[in-house]
């Protein structure tokens, strides 16, 4: 059966928050990173159940310097198996910090960078239908060096590259970059700079 066709387009085009009755929820699998929690809920007529990656969030940093260029770091990600381009970044594990606050942590320690200016950039929902996961990405500019911190595990060999931003679009329209986040922000500030 088809979906409900909004003919009308009345309206801006906006995410609705939209809640239902949650009859059971558990984490089936507590990991040391995150969990995975398993929820039945009411829908419709009738009851679903779901597993998802309960995530803390997450904030992520396109620093871009007085050449219009973006930072742009390699790690190795395990579960693709590759060293994939992407954004300084990190989780929003320390109870009650502010997500800007966290991104300023994150770029001094996988960039070694401090920003005197910060604006909100996009916010993202990486896998809505398996993580509950938000990712802040925020725009940094008027960078300077700060002290160099020490790194492990995937960490330790972090790749720092500078890239004109119309490269990175050029990477992502070629698909040879595919971290979503950087993806997400690259365009997004593609779009922002030919707006402005």
């Amino acid at each position: 059966m088809p979906g409900t066709i909004d003919s009308a387009g009345a309206g801006e085009l906006r995410d609705e928050a939209h809640s239902v009755e949650v009859l059971d929820s558990e984490v089936v699998f507590p990991g040391r990173v995150w969990d995975i929690r398993r929820e039945r809920f009411g829908y419709g007529e009738g009851e679903i159940v779901r597993e998802f990656m309960e995530h803390p969030g997450a904030v992520a940093v396109l620093a871009v310097d007085d050449e219009d260029r973006v930072l742009v770091i390699q790690q190795y990600r395990h579960p693709i198996q590759t060293r994939d381009w992407e954004l300084p970044a990190g989780l929003l594990d320390v109870e009650g910090e502010d997500p800007i606050e966290a991104a300023r942590r994150e770029l001094a320690e996988e960039a070694d960078l401090a920003a005197a200016h910060w604006e909100p950039l996009i916010t993202v929902h990486t896998s809505p239908g398996g993580s509950d996961e938000v990712i802040h990405v925020f725009r940094a500019t008027g960078l300077s060096a700060t002290e160099t911190f020490a790194r492990d595990a995937e960490e330790a060999d972090i790749v720092l590259r500078w890239v004109a931003l119309d490269e990175a679009v050029d990477a992502v329209l070629d698909s040879r970059v595919r971290n979503g986040v950087l993806v997400a922000a690259v365009l997004a500030a593609h779009a922002r700079r030919d707006r402005a």
